[in-house]
């Protein structure tokens, strides 16, 4: 990489960190629209004008199918803020599928993961239109979007109501998200998640059965957002039940940089893409069987600096929920 580059890298780093929003319009601009189809805005729910983009990589057959979930505090967001994230799928040999959902206040939970769910049933359903396999079927989310994406892989019932069952899903990818986030005290997720009685059911961690898909969970300790302890505590609690679980955790990551990092500007200072691609890999070859489970997670093997991932194993410790912020 030249030292324009570097630099040109470097900055982009520095406004992903400071606005998430703007860095993603950044990021936007800067991808490529070669080695790819971009089908955009398919309807998947007409009764509540629900469309989705569809990146296909160039000359693919039975590639696996990652429907991706964005965050946003289960408010705001919009699927064509994340080309740089389908774009990053795609060029992994990847379908990449990216759904807009209901947001709050137009919605409540769990009506948004309902949503979450229909998507995953269309991508199922066409993905070989697009050269997919509905065999090789993840689902995949970033923050709040991570919190659908593990609602669907451990709370059968939302796949149930569209016909299905976690058995269509190879795994379910967590980036930065909230799992256990108990009490709630923020006024629009007391709202969002009423009543209160039913706070529990909102919760990913509560339906934890070691029955689940495979998880692979990703976060940063210098996340200012959602608590890794979110991740750890789903990962301990996933693998006491006897399910499979990955975790990553990065000492230097960012909430944002989670999923900035998927940029190809920014993904050679983090390898957090090359990590997931490499689960999807391993996890679309293997037997649909979801054991034996334990946590662990492919050593790192490029760019070690500046956030060298940690992999943890059973020494995960006890720590309390903290409420998302």
């Amino acid at each position: 990489m030249s030292r324009m580059l570097k630099l040109a890298a470097v900055s982009l780093l520095a406004l992903v960190a400071l606005n998430a929003c703007t860095s993603r319009t950044v990021l936007n601009d800067l991808t490529t629209d070669k080695g790819y189809t971009l089908t955009a805005d398919v309807p998947y729910d007409r009764a509540h004008n629900l469309t989705l983009d569809v990146y296909s990589p160039d000359n693919v057959q039975n590639a696996p199918v990652v429907v991706f979930f964005f965050g946003g505090r289960w408010q705001e967001g919009d699927k064509s803020q994340y080309k740089f994230v389908g774009q990053a799928l795609a060029a992994q040999g990847f379908l990449a599928v990216i759904p807009n959902y209901r947001l709050y206040p137009q919605v409540r939970f769990p009506d948004f993961v309902k949503d979450g769910a229909n998507a995953v049933k269309w991508a199922r359903d066409n993905a070989a239109r697009y050269g997919g396999s509905a065999g090789k079927l993840f689902v995949m989310g970033h923050s709040s979007g991570a919190h659908i994406a593990a609602m669907l892989a451990l709370d059968e019932e939302f796949l149930k109501g569209v016909g299905g069952s976690r058995s269509w899903l190879r795994g379910m990818i967590g980036l930065a998200g909230p799992y256990d986030f108990m009490p709630i005290t923020a006024p629009d997720l007391r709202d969002i998640f009423s009543p209160v009685e039913r706070f529990a059911y909102s919760q990913p961690i509560f339906f934890v059965d070691g029955q689940n898909p495979p998880l692979f969970l990703v976060h940063g300790e210098d996340d200012k957002i959602i608590d890794v302890a979110n991740t750890r505590k789903l990962a301990q609690a996933v693998s006491k039940a006897g399910g499979p679980v990955e975790t990553l955790i990065y000492p230097k990551l960012s909430h944002d940089l989670a999923i900035g990092s998927f940029s190809s500007v920014i993904s050679n200072h983090y390898d957090v893409l090359q990590q997931v691609a490499d689960f999807i890999r391993r996890k679309s070859a293997a037997n649909a069987s979801n054991r034996p489970s334990t946590i662990r997670a492919a050593p790192l093997t490029q760019n070690p600096a500046p956030a060298d991932g940690q992999v943890f194993t059973d020494s995960i410790e006890d720590t309390p929920p903290v409420p998302v912020q």
